[in-house]
């Protein structure tokens, strides 16, 4: 207990219904009033809602309030709204605790009310003593340097670059190939505005070699990086060979994908000049492409086409074989069957005499309209057959050169089909791009698909586990131009948000160390997992805290023999009077 006499606040949230269809939130708030140094205590509906943040600051204002704990839901959805709340009720933000009792207690015992109600006691009682012990804390700050770094040259990396470089911002593209671009490069055209894909491309060159402060690097990769949020220090390999350093505020990776590549055979794939991805058959169909346009077979125009989905996607261990040192694929490419049948409408558009066939599990033209897309297909004659997962169709290659498809339909209740054609296209999936050293430099995290993983799909959809790095377009997931440009979008307002200003100010929640009680162990260092967040200088003792890369994990706090390292905000002490008071009402929760 501490001896300084407080003022603590208590609001317990129905949420709805969400705790108190379960929790007894009134018998939470008398076990609590009574409770050392507890002025108020009070429940409400909607402890976020404008009426329950007023409801606070009133409380501040007439009970002279100098601590606040609230028990609602997580505290990575309302912890920021509660701490804004104190902040312009005059409080130090910071004097404020957050308990979870949504998931923690009315969640995790529907089976248990009783139970769950004496748990949500213990656990508001726990968070008034923590809040005893609080002390104010000032952020840490960080100064910012006004320029971003965007990894990718494809329509995601130059659409970011675009909007900061219209921001005011220095902006430089780092883009490892000869040319901008990426997929969007290649012949082809874009859905549902059947534009060019080159002729977009163009345009957004042209933006971009007209904003100054953008700078074009081709023939570049980004080797190291060192330094933190508002300052990272970048070193590029360009072509000369000579490397160069960059000095950045923020990071946006826009890496890209890869297509699918089948193994020699799969599907006939490697087998027949007439087995070919759909990537390549749309470059082929593209008066810009290598073919004019002409789908053709021993010169003449062919007959049968054949489109295989899910090729590189959605595959089962024991049914598909991965390439030699690869992975399966077990995700749905997404985009992949809007592609096909977009190609497969063209075909029928220019060449009305083609017989064509697909074959696939499901569809899946997802979107607004996109549904349309598909009836298109069928209105343009194409013939649909569906597969089961674990039974895909197989393609055989005499020594003719003749090509035959085999398939047991579903829609005509497991009907053997066999079928002769002139070409098959494989619908490639879209696989992550290999961007190990990025992932390695950066300690990025990925998905179980192996894409760059965001921290959460819908409240922070753009950012990843380290401060200052953004992600956009498919290096994220597979999307197509038009989802690809909106994350990139999203992105950049990220980027020019957290450089808006000359400083950013982060948690305060980091190590700190009592220099008196450290006896240079070194325990803490070896334990520090994030790179020069703990460093100590030749020939010192102590350790030294760099506060704008300490996440305040408390690993440290954790193997220090004397406690002389502890995290702000979550000192041993104050936990000490967290156990103490669950102890008090009644032991383990």
């Amino acid at each position: 207990m501490t001896e300084t006499k407080r003022r603590v606040g208590v609001y317990v949230c129905h949420c709805g219904g969400n705790i108190s269809d379960v929790i007894d939130v009134q018998k939470v708030v008398d076990g609590v009033a009574n409770i050392e140094d507890v002025v108020v205590a009070r429940r409400e509906m909607f402890m976020c809602s404008d009426p329950g943040q007023n409801l606070i600051a009133e409380d501040i204002a007439a009970h002279n309030l100098d601590r606040v704990v609230v028990a609602a839901c997580s505290p990575s959805l309302h912890e920021a709204t509660f701490r804004g709340t104190l902040k312009r009720s005059g409080l130090n933000p910071y004097l404020y605790e957050h308990v979870n009792i949504r998931e923690q207690a009315s969640w995790c015992h529907k089976d248990d009310p009783e139970g769950g109600t004496r748990k949500a006691t213990r656990l508001v009682a726990a968070g008034i003593a923590k809040a005893r012990n609080l002390v104010p804390l000032d952020p840490v700050r960080v100064p910012v340097t006004r320029a971003v770094a965007v990894v990718g040259g494809g329509i995601a990396g130059l659409r970011s670059a675009i909007d900061l470089a219209k921001s005011s911002f220095e902006v430089h593209v780092i883009e490892r190939a000869a040319d901008l671009g990426g997929h969007l490069a290649r012949p082809g055209r874009v859905y549902p505005t059947d534009e060019p894909a080159q002729d977009l491309l163009t345009g957004l060159l042209a933006q971009a070699r007209s904003l100054p402060g953008l700078t074009l690097h081709t023939e570049t990769e980004l080797v190291a990086s060192t330094g933190y949020l508002g300052n990272f220090r970048l070193t590029l390999q360009g072509p000369s060979g000579e490397p160069r350093e960059l000095t950045v505020g923020s990071i946006v990776l826009a890496t890209g994908f890869e297509h699918y590549q089948p193994s020699l055979g799969e599907l006939g794939f490697g087998m027949s000049d007439r087995v070919v991805t759909l990537p390549d058959f749309i470059e082929r169909l593209d008066p810009r492409g290598p073919t004019g346009g002409q789908i053709v077979k021993d010169g003449k125009p062919v007959q049968r086409v054949v489109f295989i989905h899910c090729v590189g996607s959605r595959q089962l261990e024991g049914v598909h074989v991965p390439p030699e040192g690869g992975r399966l694929y077990e995700h749905c490419s997404r985009v992949c069957c809007t592609t096909a049948l977009f190609a497969s409408i063209e075909l029928a558009r220019k060449f009305p005499q083609v017989d064509i066939f697909d074959v696939y599990q499901d569809i899946r033209t997802y979107g607004r309209g996109q549904e349309d897309i598909y009836e298109a297909a069928a209105r343009a004659g194409v013939t649909f057959f569906r597969v089961a997962g674990d039974a895909p169709p197989t393609v055989e290659i005499d020594a003719s050169g003749a090509i035959t498809v085999r398939l047991v339909d579903l829609l005509t209740f497991n009907e053997p089909i066999e079928m002769p054609v002139d070409l098959v296209v494989l619908v490639t999936g879209m696989i992550p791009r290999d961007i190990t050293p990025l992932i390695e430099m950066f300690k990025l995290p990925r998905s179980p698909d192996g894409f760059l993983q965001e921290v959460h799909p819908k409240l922070r959809p753009v950012e990843v586990c380290v401060d200052g790095l953004f992600i956009a377009g498919a290096c994220q997931a597979p999307m197509d131009v038009a989802e690809a440009a909106a994350s990139a979008s999203a992105a950049s307002a990220k980027a020019a948000c957290l450089l808006g200003g000359d400083v950013i100010s982060l948690d305060p929640f980091v190590a700190s160390i009592q220099a008196e009680l450290c006896d240079g162990c070194g325990l803490c260092l070896a334990e520090c997992v994030y790179v020069k967040a703990l460093t100590r200088a030749e020939g010192e003792t102590v350790p030294v805290v760099n506060t704008a890369l300490c996440k305040g994990c408390g690993m440290c706090a954790a193997v220090c023999p004397h406690e002389a390292i502890t995290v702000r905000g979550w000192e041993i002490k104050q936990y000490d009077a967290m156990v103490d008071a669950i102890v008090a009402t009644g032991g383990h929760p």
